[in-house]
């Protein structure tokens, strides 16, 4: 079996022989290379090892370190910069790519805005001393407010609303397009699948980079993920607070997910229908989904092909990922 990283596509090694019953009688070792020698008797009789493979969450994380060292270092890069939130969805990102390249490799930064919590800051001031990864700070407020200001006219007497949040997302992916310009680093993508399917996600900003590291990762995959790191690690690499907060992109006072989406559990047991099973609206809500948020979800995830159609590319680890697995159009309705 083929085994490392091309693009989207991960192949996990892990090649087996079986007897003439078909019994598994060897394994080679997944998500490495490997050479091994297998005995066949005249009798026909098999005489091998059979490697250990790794557990679902597991595998999962070895896939994702394996095709993050092979993008990375296939594309000529030997280092990245990604922006730490104090979030779960960076955190994971970074753990990965440290498992992958190594801490002296990887560089974080901290985009504080005002809406920015204390605990957020600190959370990613935590990940970044368990992982020994450098961390800058370059708080955005100055800017924010500078183009808050320069667009005051021009926005005059309407109400506050997206456009405004937007902002402060498309602050930070100019910072750190200019830190990987400057300094030959790839910059690697946060968003995970659930937020890139209904377009909770903004472009030109937190969608800037090279290569989507957790694309293919719900949100709920992406905690179980965080808590297996921890527990391979046998310590708390990623802080516990990042774990059990609510989820917030902090663009406004007071913001949560939920205020904008179902609860993870909920939306992406309905995105795994209709994104992976290629179930229909009314099959979906046949199966004991509320109609209201079906269609909402549903809604979502096709309004928004046009962002996924400039995302980065992505590491696929689902049985359907966006980019090379689902090829929809735009402007034509279906």
């Amino acid at each position: 079996n083929q085994v490392g990283g091309n693009d989207e596509l991960l192949f996990d090694g892990a090649s087996f022989m079986c007897d003439a019953g078909g019994t598994l009688v060897h394994r080679a070792a997944g998500f490495r290379e490997d050479l091994t020698v297998v005995e066949l008797g005249a009798d026909g009789a098999c005489h091998g090892e059979i490697q250990p493979y790794p557990d679902a969450i597991a595998s999962v994380r070895e896939a994702l370190v394996l095709g993050t060292r092979d993008y990375v270092h296939k594309c000529g890069f030997e280092n990245v910069v990604l922006g730490l939130s104090g979030g779960i969805d960076s955190a994971v990102t970074c753990a990965i790519a440290v498992e992958a390249l190594g801490a002296e490799h990887v560089l974080g930064v901290a985009m504080p805005s005002r809406f920015s919590s204390d605990h957020s800051v600190n959370d990613a001031v935590a990940l970044a001393e368990a992982l020994d990864v450098r961390l800058l700070t370059i708080p955005i407020r100055d800017i924010h407010h500078a183009m808050e200001r320069d667009l005051a006219p021009w926005f005059a007497g309407t109400e506050p609303g997206i456009a405004e949040e937007n902002i402060q997302a498309r602050i930070r992916g100019n910072l750190l397009m200019a830190l990987s310009n400057k300094f030959g680093r790839l910059l690697l993508t946060t968003g995970n699948k659930s937020e890139i399917a209904v377009g909770y996600c903004t472009l030109y900003g937190d969608m800037c980079g090279g290569l989507a590291v957790i694309s293919d990762l719900p949100k709920t995959t992406v905690y179980e993920l965080a808590r297996h790191m921890n527990d391979h690690a046998s310590r708390e690499i990623i802080p516990l607070s990042t774990i059990e907060k609510p989820p917030s992109a902090e663009l406004r006072p007071d913001q949560h997910d939920q205020q904008s989406l179902p609860p993870y559990d909920i939306l992406d047991a309905i995105l795994h229908r209709y994104v992976e099973l290629d179930e229909s609206i009314d099959d979906i809500i046949q199966a004991g989904f509320e109609q209201a948020t079906v269609r909402k979800v549903a809604r979502l995830v096709d309004l928004n092909e046009y962002k996924r159609k400039q995302m980065a590319t992505g590491l696929k680890v689902t049985s359907r990922a966006f980019g090379i697995g689902r090829r929809m159009p735009i402007a034509a309705k279906f």
